[in-house]
């Protein structure tokens, strides 16, 4: 894999507000934007975890404890965030987990608590940031949905529900702000080494009838690149004038998002005769 360059910083350092920053890709984003000579508000609801990362930084790292899926202390938060530096340069919507189960298994409480920090809590920080962001006439949000967000993938259907619709909303949100000189990027990450399949994980209580297929997912598992390489990537990213508004991230990621969207396609054509006899 090609090695990104780290870029100069600006003559005044950007300011970075991160969600899920206590660890994974949250974690290796703040690193990475400390590390080019940038200033990161790290929202997380353990702090602890982001001590080490502080040291050595001038001041530059403000740690910002919160729980993302409550609206009122998400909107209170951002406020502190803008005043810790003054302004929002760059916002990456980063706070989730997983719920790992088959969509019949998956109870009303698992699925509610699940889509209130995955969806709902990514939703109320981008309501919090946009008038910050508008104020200043620009900043870039980046949300962090999944590889393929707008499909569905067996063992984690409600994870990629919530993900495809903060994808839908990040897209939307794209067209509604770039008039205030914002831009918005639906980064979709493949499978990296962040700990989410044991630290941030639901499971669902299994059901015998799907053995076969959960048997079949885990053998399919494989190693997973650090989360370092997706950070350079973001980093490069939130320095550059005319981002993309999707962007894969992962080399294996990227080859089976677009054999996905191929086969997508070829099955919208394939059955066209009947798709245009419908008016």
């Amino acid at each position: 894999m090609t090695q990104l360059p780290v870029p100069e910083p600006p003559h005044e350092s950007r300011v970075w507000f991160i969600t899920g920053a206590s660890r994974g890709l949250g974690h290796a984003f703040a690193e990475a934007a400390l590390a080019a000579g940038d200033r990161v508000v790290a929202a997380a609801r353990d702090t602890s975890a982001l001590d080490v990362l502080g040291r050595g930084h001038g001041g530059r790292l403000v740690p910002l404890p919160l729980d993302v899926s409550r609206r009122a202390d998400v909107f209170a938060a951002v406020e502190r965030a803008t005043a810790a530096f003054g302004r929002l340069d760059v916002v990456v919507n980063n706070a989730g987990q997983l719920l790992f189960g088959m969509v019949e298994e998956a109870t009303e409480e698992q699925a509610r608590a699940h889509l209130d920090i995955n969806f709902f809590g990514a939703l109320w920080v981008t309501q919090a940031v946009l008038p910050v962001l508008r104020a200043q006439g620009s900043g870039h949000l980046f949300q962090v949905t999944a590889m393929g967000a707008g499909g569905g993938a067996a063992g984690t259907g409600l994870y990629g529900a919530g993900k495809a619709a903060l994808a839908a909303v990040g897209e939307a949100v794209a067209a509604e702000v770039e008039p205030f000189g914002i831009h918005v990027t639906v980064l979709e990450p493949g499978g990296y080494d962040t700990g989410l399949g044991h630290l941030g994980t639901t499971a669902t209580t299994p059901h015998p009838a799907y053995d076969g297929a959960r048997a079949a997912l885990e053998a399919s598992w494989s190693a997973s690149p650090p989360p370092a390489a997706a950070a350079a990537v973001v980093l490069a990213l939130s320095r550059t004038d005319s981002p993309p508004r999707r962007i894969v991230l992962g080399d294996r990621a990227y080859d089976d998002v677009v054999a996905d969207q191929r086969n997508r396609l070829h099955a919208y054509t394939d059955w066209e005769h009947l798709s245009r006899e419908g008016g």
